[in-house]
């Protein structure tokens, strides 16, 4: 047996191969000269997953999942394209002035070498799939292709017939299409692209947090807003004001919307693309992350055939999600539900939903009115914005519907204050309103690395860990980072909630304008777990860490 293909053997084994498989597959590759790795792998011997664990274990390093990671655009670009072709390396992100770099072969000694001389930097390697170098570095190309070709007319205005909907062949049409279709690939919620003084950054949000992941040159900038303008059918010329628009895409068999949000900046425009795939969209309440006091609390206020639920947080915290999935709970045949949305999110079938169109004059206030002649049974309202959607939505809670709505937030009981500073009576905000559930989203710890220890007592105290509530757990888990998670040591998200019953004690608040921590200490009270408690709980359970609830939850 060659002494050279040892280590890799062994180290197979030590994962979990078959060792007689393994062995005869380095015998094989002995006796007909062929490389262990095709032998390995054309064989049927071994996944690519298994060999890259492989080689990472005899090597004595890290791997790096390459789906789920998303290189820095910066540290591709330092390597220089002939050495990433010859090596099969990449160069992935940039930390402590040491390069991050991707490599399938550990034991290549000479391609880090070459890293090294040609970035000036130490690199730090990590062991990644074949496969995804391959796809890497055919984007890599690609993209250098088609922005090379649109940078070629950069002192032209762009060319409309090379941005249009019909020309798909166009280079700047296949650069956005392969943006998009990375963004979803990658599970991202949002898009950002963002002029700045020489050139435009593009970010992903992916699990909460934004990555950068390229940067485009100023003079293809034009026809990239334009491409993207076009296909959200908003008007290309208008530059001046905001705009938001809707787009479809067909990712291989699912269809799967985004939307456009337009930004003049000093520098130009900014677009922001949200993503909405409902093809991804989880409509089981007790599988967004509810404790069952929680869901019990809350399934008692939806389940009343009046009153008004509303749902509080900021942009991105899942209120959407939360309410889409309360009516998939209560949409049934003999129930008429009615929506007025800015925009409609998600389409969801036997629900009769309606889009706002403030050119038209078809605001909130302007199509509640006639939604309520419509003898609706459930009402939901996008968001509650002035006080006089405010009005008509309490209005249509006191006389006998049910109404589900989102509102700006920090808290449960600011829900209460906040609708009283839009001017809304307070005896009419107890009688109407029936509970208020508030929400964040906190990224999950990945399971498959995922490492616990014992918390100190200075963590505790700076969690403020409620003992009364939660009992202190002999252990918690921190992120660690593996191939699976990307490194980040996180992989998905879960919600945290608080939810708040108006009971006839917070009723008796409203009424006398108490001020939000007097409701909230008689809601905590009567049983209400606050957004910290529930996410140290989760923390508890091992579903996601201390430090992550810290930065969702004050």
């Amino acid at each position: 047996m060659d002494p050279t293909l040892r280590p890799l053997l062994d180290a197979l084994k030590a994962i979990g191969v078959d060792a007689n498989a393994v062995d005869a597959a380095g015998a094989e590759a002995v006796r007909s000269g062929r490389p262990i790795r095709a032998v390995l792998i054309n064989d049927s011997v071994v996944t690519e997953e298994q060999l890259t664990e492989a080689a990472a274990y005899a090597a004595g390093i890290k791997t790096l999942d390459l789906v789920n990671f998303t290189p820095e655009r910066a540290a591709l670009e330092m390597v220089p394209l002939p050495i990433v072709l010859r090596h099969r390396v990449l160069g992935l992100s940039t930390a402590n002035g040491e390069l991050l770099v991707g490599i399938t072969d550990p034991a290549d000694i000479v391609a880090l070498d070459d890293v090294r001389a040609a970035t000036g930097m130490p690199v730090r390697p990590v062991v990644v799939a074949r496969s995804e170098v391959r796809r890497i570095i055919q984007e890599l190309q690609r993209d250098q292709r088609d922005l090379g070709e649109a940078n070629e007319d950069d002192n032209q205005a762009p060319n409309m017939a090379a941005v249009s909907a019909g020309s798909e062949d166009a280079p700047i049409v296949k650069y956005v299409n392969s943006l998009i279709e990375q963004a979803i690939q990658n599970r991202a919620s949002d898009l950002h692209l963002e002029p700045t003084e020489g050139d435009m950054r593009i970010r992903y949000r992916i699990d909460g947090v934004l990555h950068q992941i390229d940067r485009v040159p100023r003079n293809v900038q034009a026809a990239l807003i334009s491409r993207l303008k076009i296909m959200s059918n908003v008007d290309i010329t208008e530059r001046r004001v905001p705009q938001n628009g809707r787009i479809t895409v067909q990712i291989r068999d699912r269809s799967v919307d985004l939307r456009t949000a337009t930004l003049p900046t000093v520098w130009g425009e900014k677009i922001v693309l949200r993503v909405l795939d409902t093809g991804g969209m989880e409509l089981d309440l007790k599988k967004l992350g509810f404790t069952e006091a929680n869901y019990d609390r809350f399934a008692e206020s939806f389940s009343k055939p009046h009153g008004m639920l509303l749902v509080t947080g900021p942009t991105g915290s899942g209120k959407s999600t939360t309410l889409y999935s309360t009516l998939a709970r209560i949409s049934r045949p003999e129930v008429n539900v009615i929506t007025v949305e800015d925009p409609v999110e998600y389409r969801m079938q036997g629900i009769n939903q309606v889009q706002v169109n403030s050119k038209a004059g078809l605001t909130f206030a302007a199509v509640l009115p006639a939604i309520l002649r419509s003898d609706p049974d459930v009402v939901l309202i996008g968001e509650i914005r002035d006080g006089a959607t405010a009005q008509i939505a309490v209005e249509a809670a006191l006389t006998g519907h049910l109404v589900l709505s989102t509102l700006h937030t920090n808290d449960a009981p600011g829900a209460v204050t906040r609708l009283t500073e839009m001017g809304i009576e307070p005896f009419l905000v107890g009688s109407s309103l029936d509970c208020v559930l508030a929400q964040r989203l906190a990224r999950r710890l990945c399971d498959w690395c995922k490492e616990a220890y014992a918390p100190t007592a200075a963590e505790l105290a700076a969690a403020r860990w409620p003992e009364e509530d939660v009992k202190v757990p002999e252990l918690v888990y921190r992120p660690k980072g593996c191939r699976n998670c990307a490194g980040t040591g996180y992989r998905g998200r879960l919600a945290l909630h608080e939810v708040m019953p108006v009971t006839a004690e917070i009723e008796t608040l409203a009424v006398r304008r108490a001020s939000a921590g007097e409701i909230r200490e008689v809601a905590v009270a009567q049983g209400m777990y606050d957004l910290r408690a529930d996410g140290l709980a989760k923390a508890a359970a091992g579903q996601t860490s201390i430090r992550e609830v810290l930065r969702v939850a004050i």
